[in-house]
């Protein structure tokens, strides 16, 4: 079979329409509710805390410097494990950062910033907008379409070269080095932030398997 007769059976496999704008709109709102995660500043995963950090040191879009990276980390799961990319992998790269940075100007235009800097506002904000990105990555997750380059490269190290330990301790190791990256370029640690290192995953598989069960 040819890459033509893969991809054709690919797009034509039972379901796909329905799982691909089940992905999209996941993609979509991850990158809506990341607006309100970045405005309030309490935290984030530790992936945007990088990427906020280094574009910020850049003076580059947030959404830019987010393709760059995932660039480069698509480039190495094309070389150890292709199978994990799908059209939500392509998604995941192009469309949260700059969905996100299109939202903060919007926000930044239509929403009083004190809000985004005084309590309780910003501590209301930012319960809601995880809970929803949460949700919103777990409907992402669910749809199978492909997972990002950043996601993908945990499991290959956990398949490659680390088989004896478990994979929550390969992707706990592998968050915790991104946020010490960004903290040692100059990016502020919230207590939200670290506790997304050990929660964060676990929390989106957990909440995928209670979708699931309602057969999106």
């Amino acid at each position: 079979m040819n890459l033509g007769d893969k991809i054709r059976r690919y797009f034509s496999r039972p379901g796909f329409a329905k799982k691909f704008w089940i992905m999209a709109i996941g993609v979509f709102f991850m990158g809506f509710f990341l607006s309100f995660l970045i405005e309030v500043d309490l935290g984030t995963d530790p992936c945007t805390f990088m990427n906020i950090t280094i574009s910020r040191r850049l003076n580059i879009l947030f959404g830019t410097w987010q393709l760059i990276m995932n660039t480069f980390l698509f480039i190495i799961v094309i070389l150890f494990d292709r199978h994990q990319i799908g059209p939500g992998t392509i998604a995941n790269m192009v469309c949260i950062g700059y969905t996100a940075d299109l939202c903060r100007w919007i926000w930044k235009r239509t929403i009083p910033e004190y809000l985004f800097k005084e309590w309780p506002y910003r501590a209301v904000i930012f319960v809601a907008a995880l809970i929803l990105f949460v949700i919103a990555a777990s409907l992402y997750m669910n749809a199978d379409m492909g997972v990002s380059p950043y996601d993908a490269i945990p499991n290959i190290l956990s398949n490659r070269l680390f088989k004896n330990i478990s994979f929550k301790f390969v992707r706990i190791a592998f968050d915790g080095t991104v946020l010490l990256i960004g903290f040692l370029l100059g990016g502020r640690v919230e207590i939200c932030t670290i506790l997304m290192v050990f929660l964060l995953g676990p929390t989106i598989t957990a909440v995928g398997k209670f979708l699931n069960k309602f057969e999106f």
